[in-house]
């Protein structure tokens, strides 16, 4: 039987998204958006897409979101069971393997891009991107979901190794609003997690709080974003 990947079930949710992880000098940053689509409709404008898998890793999912929640279950599990065997928690590649493990052996089966990212006493900080057919890429940043598209360049020309937790901060939240204001299907929140050896920071940056950026001139008659949130401004009609 031959299947397609590359396109969901029929009126299965799908985390259409903008997912991103970046190493920084003392430990990780993940983020996502919030929305979660089921075609045109949005079937939940505040989903939480950074999903706790150990107690300093975590993994942003992309793709059908039943098939990366059961992923996501199953490797929490397995290194539940690794850490009662050996005492210690695992390292951040021991997780990034069995999700690539997971995500290869069913891709026939699958719609998921998996980005692992954590913080480990072995190799400190780390970032591991798993797209869609189950590969395995140990990065100093990874982005994906439908929303990557639009900054990739952005990131090539504005990451620079070294930085601090801040910079890095301000790196993921801008990317992220970026992709959100031209992606269709992500938008909603940005929620973001800081990773290190000292423990697990949550964010959250609501949608009327996200970095504005150049959006054109408004034509005659529009109604700007500013101006909407004040409560709108009149518009000419031509008689």
């Amino acid at each position: 039987m031959e299947v397609d990947i590359g396109r969901l079930k029929s009126g299965e949710v799908n985390l259409g998204t903008s997912i991103m992880a970046v190493q920084f000098k003392d430990g990780v940053i993940i983020g996502a958006d919030s929305r979660t689509t089921t075609g045109s409709y949005i079937a939940n404008r505040v989903t939480d897409k950074l999903t706790h898998v150990h107690d300093r890793v975590y993994c942003c999912r992309s793709g059908s979101a039943a098939d990366t929640q059961a992923i996501a279950d199953i490797v929490h599990y397995y290194l539940q069971m690794y850490t009662q065997q050996f005492g210690h928690p695992p390292p951040v590649h021991t997780a990034a393997t069995l999700f690539q493990k997971m995500c290869y052996e069913n891709k026939d089966a699958l719609s998921a891009g998996i980005i692992v990212a954590g913080w480990d006493k072995t190799n400190g900080p780390s970032v591991y991107n798993i797209p869609v057919g189950g590969g395995l890429f140990k990065q100093s940043w990874a982005i994906g979901g439908s929303g990557s598209t639009y900054v990739y360049g952005y990131c090539d020309a504005t990451y620079k190794e070294g930085w601090g937790k801040e910079e890095t901060i301000e790196f993921v939240k801008n990317t992220l609003a970026l992709a959100m204001s031209r992606d269709g299907s992500s938008g909603g929140v940005i929620r973001m997690c800081v990773i290190t050896e000292e423990g697990v920071e949550r964010m959250f940056i609501p949608g009327d709080q996200l970095p504005q950026f150049w959006e054109g001139k408004p034509l005659k008659g529009s109604v700007s974003t500013k101006e909407a949130r004040a409560g709108g401004v009149p518009i000419d009609v031509e008689v």
